[in-house]
Formats: C-alpha cells, structure tokens, sequence
C-alpha cells in the first residue's frame, strides 16, 4: 500500500459537487481520510491522505483533475 497526501482544490463551478463520494465509488481499493477542510459557496479545498496502489492513487489524480479539480501533491 501506497500513501499520497493532497490538496483537492475547487472551482467555483465543482463546489456542490460531491466530487469525493464519486472518487470512492469509482476507485475500488481507494481509502479517502479526509484531514482538513475549508469550503465555502464560492470556492473551497480539502486535505486529503489517498491509501492504496500506486496505480490506484494515480489515475484517481488523473480522474480529479479532468473534473476540474485542482490537485497539488504534498507528501506521502
């Protein structure tokens, strides 16, 4: 098992949604901890630690980004 921990950031337009409940239904395998939250009706972002196979954990980075979320890597 593989941990990445992220930034999720959102554009106005993805804020209502529910971008992290679809990357746990699409990702089979794919633990989502959130870490911490700032969210607000015009923008917001999310800490999040991903838990699972290198592979799993990039096309789930690949998969936020082409629904408009900005992803900004921070550590393992």
């Amino acid at each position: 098992m593989t941990e990445q921990v992220v930034r999720l950031i959102y554009p106005p337009a993805a804020v209502n949604t529910p971008v992290v409940n679809q990357l746990i239904r699409n990702f089979v395998g794919l633990t989502v901890n959130i870490l911490q939250a700032q969210v607000n009706p015009a923008e917001g972002w999310l800490e999040v630690q991903l838990v699972g196979s290198s592979a799993i954990i990039e096309s789930s980075i690949d998969w936020l980004r082409s629904q408009g979320i900005e992803v900004q890597v921070l550590g393992h």
